[in-house]
């Protein structure tokens, strides 16, 4: 079993000295670290939460040509990316006194999302340059029973709501994949 995911995402923006202005507030307020800057025959700039440890990444770097994004159309492409917050107080006070003072733009504010997993807790927003739909979110490690009731509540009340489906929420949501043969 892998004990790592992505590696790395890199996104092309419109006005790369206006993002990397924007991206540098944003990661800086979460905590991030900017580990590249540099023009290697492509400029780029890098993002990562655990610097020096190898970990997953974030990149922007100039786009050759596109439009601003428009994530409700949902067209071809990555529809939101999500980092992981602290906690619930770390999303809060996101919202509270980075996003909304800047009126970027909230697409979702702070909430639970019971169906997600227990104790889920998230704020979508959107990168005000190049349209980039994120998300902070918060998942407990060890959820509380009461976030554990609300999970149950919810995947119950999301199968009374479909009752074509063939088996569990749980059965259909943990399929197997093929292996390397």
């Amino acid at each position: 079993m892998r004990w790592r995911g992505i590696n790395h995402v890199e996104f092309s923006v419109l006005d790369y000295e206006r993002s990397v202005e924007f991206y540098d507030r944003m990661f800086g307020w979460l905590g991030y670290k900017s580990f590249w800057t540099v023009d290697v025959g492509y400029r780029s700039t890098y993002y990562m939460a655990r610097f020096p440890i190898p970990h997953s990444y974030i990149g922007f770097q100039p786009a050759q040509s596109g439009e601003k994004l428009d994530h409700s159309a949902r067209s071809t492409g990555i529809h939101h990316v999500a980092l992981w917050a602290k906690s619930r107080r770390e999303v809060d006070r996101f919202h509270r006194d980075f996003l909304v003072p800047q009126d970027i733009p909230v697409t979702e504010a702070p909430a639970a999302y019971d169906i997600y997993a227990p104790g889920y807790y998230a704020v979508f927003f959107d990168d005000p340059i190049n349209g980039i739909h994120w998300e902070l979110a918060h998942i407990p490690r060890i959820a509380g029973p009461s976030a554990w009731l609300r999970f149950g509540r919810a995947v119950r009340q999301a199968e009374a709501a479909h009752p074509d489906w063939p088996q569990s929420m749980a059965k259909m949501a943990a399929r197997d994949l093929p292996g390397k043969g």
